[in-house]
């Protein structure tokens, strides 16, 4: 999967510092800098080494403006490169050396020392082997930065892989980088600590509560908040349980604040875990499974979704997607083809623009609970919600 073909994957991040356009060679020479084989060694605890690489495949190492640079955006993919020797190879060279230095013993059992120096030896023949790249396992994974909206695309979900890429770009491109989670987004963009304050407090008043009582502190009993980016992405969860009441009870139609309207259906797949750790997860196929019984069960027995699939429609164009509700991470996303053929630069061009128009659309649909979260009405709609979700 990658931005410029196939199904996208993708975490976010906003990218700090002056706009970085017009792109130009001299980001193409911040990335040959640090491509992979120059960026670094492979680590020593884990034999893995990262870089940058062309994008075009795994073994693409090469930058070009015509191929990286497109539609105001730079794509190019981090190379993770793992050298790590088999596990029963390096058992059998042990044998083998335990075995040499036994026969040479009149009881035919190694000492301790001699276990000692066949365990070296192994070690020492798999390193020579290993130094000619037979054990090493390549990956790469496509990242975009988005320079008009100053966005950074990391083509994974994985902790480890987004954790390596982010730390490559900020060292490679020295800017910050701040993931566009749940939380941040219903934070805004608050111009002082004072107006940071007020928002968050405004954001905890009325919460539907569903995490285990109707009293103390709710984030206490919410079990991955500690391990999320924001204190807020708790809100994710939130915010799906307010669509699927929304899609159930008023319309699956959902007016958006820049005058479009965004049609939603819940689809495919549907993830509901335990926010106290104590009743395990519930993950439900179906076409429609928010409809299905088991979920409306799990969800009355106070599991929270985590990850929706999903197909949206703005303005005339069409998405499925896996949303992760904390993160607002995106998987298997399918964008809508041109309707006509058009030439490979162009037909890129056009899966930028169709990526940019896609994550409007996510935000803008989050940004509609937001808004109601936020108005004078909200402890209406939570009386709403619960009464739903309460129902016989």
């Amino acid at each position: 999967m990658g931005f410029l073909n196939g199904r996208m994957t993708f975490t976010r991040f906003r990218v700090g510092g002056p706009s970085p356009l017009p792109f130009s060679e001299e980001i193409l020479g911040q990335l040959e800098a640090h491509k992979i084989g120059k960026h670094s060694p492979a680590e020593p605890v884990d034999g893995v080494s990262t870089g940058w690489g062309g994008g075009g495949h795994v073994l693409d190492v090469n930058f070009d403006l015509a191929k990286n640079l497109i539609n105001d955006a730079l794509h190019a993919s981090i190379r993770v490169d793992t050298d790590k020797i088999p596990g029963t190879l390096l058992r059998a060279y042990t044998q083998i050396e335990l075995d040499a230095r036994a026969a040479m013993n009149p009881s035919g059992t190694p000492t301790k020392a001699q276990r000692q120096e066949a365990k070296e030896a192994a070690k020492a023949r798999a390193e020579s082997e290993a130094s000619d790249g037979r054990f090493r396992r390549c990956n790469h994974y496509p990242i975009l930065w988005d320079g008009r909206e100053d966005i950074l695309y990391v083509g994974s979900t994985s902790s480890n892989v987004v954790e390596r890429a982010t730390s490559l770009f900020r060292e490679t491109f020295e800017r910050t980088l701040e993931p566009i989670t749940a939380g941040a987004l219903a934070m805004g963009n608050p111009e002082s600590i004072a107006e940071s304050d007020r928002v968050a407090a405004k954001l905890g008043e009325g919460s539907l509560n569903l995490y285990g009582g109707d009293s103390g502190d709710q984030l206490a009993t919410v079990a991955w908040v500690e391990k999320a980016p924001n204190m807020l992405d708790h809100l994710g969860n939130e915010f799906l349980v307010w669509l699927w009441h929304q899609l159930q009870n008023e319309s699956d139609t959902i007016p958006l604040a820049d005058g479009s309207d965004v049609a939603v259906m819940m689809a495919k797949t549907l993830t509901l875990d335990c926010p106290r750790g104590e009743t395990g997860r519930d993950s439900l196929m179906d076409d429609s499974p928010t409809r299905l019984p088991e979920a409306f069960r799990a969800l009355q027995s106070g599991k929270l979704p985590r990850k929706a699939g999903m197909i949206i429609v703005r303005h005339g164009a069409q998405y499925e997607l896996t949303l992760q509700a904390e993160s607002l991470a995106i998987t298997g996303a399918l964008l809508p083809k041109p309707e006509e053929r058009l030439a490979p630069y162009e037909a890129k061009c056009e899966r930028v623009d169709g990526l940019r128009h896609f994550a409007q659309t996510l935000d803008l649909l989050f940004d509609a609970y937001r808004s109601r979260k936020t108005a004078g009405t909200w402890a209406e709609e939570v009386g709403r919600i619960k009464k739903w979700i309460t129902a016989a």
